[in-house]
């Protein structure tokens, strides 16, 4: 079995595979074209956002048989048309679901406590202690859209600063835990304070977190995306914002990364978010820690390794 990887992982990944059998080429640097011109010979493809995982590169690779996505989103992965060609698709959300708790975490508390802010000020020889004021988290009512492993991870840390956890997941059949109260959506829309988002970013959520949505929502909500940039249009909230409806926004990921390449021109909606100070912004490393690096090659070679036992098993 021979298993072609594209993108940077960490070495337990290749020592696993290899060490039951697999045949393991790494090639982290490699471009689009390139790969074309090889995945002939393969059966697994390990991807982490090199390229978009299409029909064309699945033409290339008639003998592919599994898909291994080093994250947690598989927006980057046609998963129909692997479907559809019975290609198994899987990947690594256990692996970095700690990492975004934490830096979701940070981000509410960052917003709340103004420390960005404050930094800033202080670097420039301003000591705003009144403006610096900050609100705390306790009591807070935090609501979670999207209860997988991610919103999960996040409502079990949010109990333990004495927070009030709602979340909405219509797609989940079985509650796994009591960190947060089940609600149906007017609920979470009603009660918010807090709103996290982690939801896949599939034709359903794009955009969906827009301005009509967020309306429904109380005067003064803080909103936070560490999921996907698609997910939350930078205009809609930024009017939002300037009409009072917003107080704080923690942005992990935008709709355009990078917003603009070294030399060019930013587009004037990332000059006006970038501008406030109501503004926590981090370039898309929520679940990209030095831990998650290592946990997710673990998770992505168990899955592998589980995904041909049970072929192996089917073929007998």
């Amino acid at each position: 079995m021979k298993c072609l990887i594209v993108d940077d992982m960490h070495p337990f990944l290749i020592q696993s595979l290899e060490s039951n059998g697999f045949v393991v080429d790494y090639h982290p640097l490699i471009s689009r074209v390139d790969a074309l011109e090889i995945l002939h010979s393969y059966q697994v493809l390990v991807v982490r956002s090199k390229f978009f995982v299409d029909a064309s590169i699945m033409d290339s690779a008639p003998g592919l048989l599994l898909i291994a996505r080093a994250g947690a989103g598989l927006d980057n992965i046609d998963v129909d048309e692997a479907k559809k060609r019975d290609i198994s698709v899987v990947h690594a959300a256990e692996g970095n679901s700690d990492a975004v708790a934490e830096h979701t975490i940070g981000m509410i508390l960052g917003l709340l406590s103004k420390i960005a802010y404050s930094d800033r000020q202080v670097r420039l020889g301003i000591w705003d202690r009144e403006g610096s004021r900050g609100i705390e988290l306790k009591g807070k009512t935090v609501g979670i859209l999207g209860y997988g492993n991610m919103g999960t991870a996040v409502a079990k840390r949010l109990v333990s600063f004495g927070c009030r956890v709602i979340a909405f997941d219509k797609y989940l059949e079985i509650w796994p835990d009591n960190n947060a109260e089940r609600v149906d959506i007017e609920t979470l829309i009603s009660q918010t304070e807090i709103l996290s988002l982690h939801i896949p970013l599939t034709s359903e959520t794009m955009g969906m977190v827009n301005s009509d949505f967020l309306l429904k929502f109380r005067k003064g909500l803080f909103l936070i995306n560490t999921s996907r940039g698609g997910i939350v249009p930078v205009e809609d909230v930024l009017w939002l914002m300037e009409q009072g409806h917003i107080s704080g926004l923690g942005l992990d990921v935008l709709e355009n990364e990078p917003p603009a390449k070294k030399n060019q021109i930013l587009p004037s909606k990332y000059e006006k978010l970038f501008g406030r100070n109501d503004v926590v912004l981090s370039p898309h490393v929520a679940g990209w820690s030095i831990e998650s690096y290592e946990k997710i090659s673990f998770v992505l070679a168990e899955k592998i390794l589980q995904c041909f036992s049970l072929l192996k098993r089917e073929k007998r």
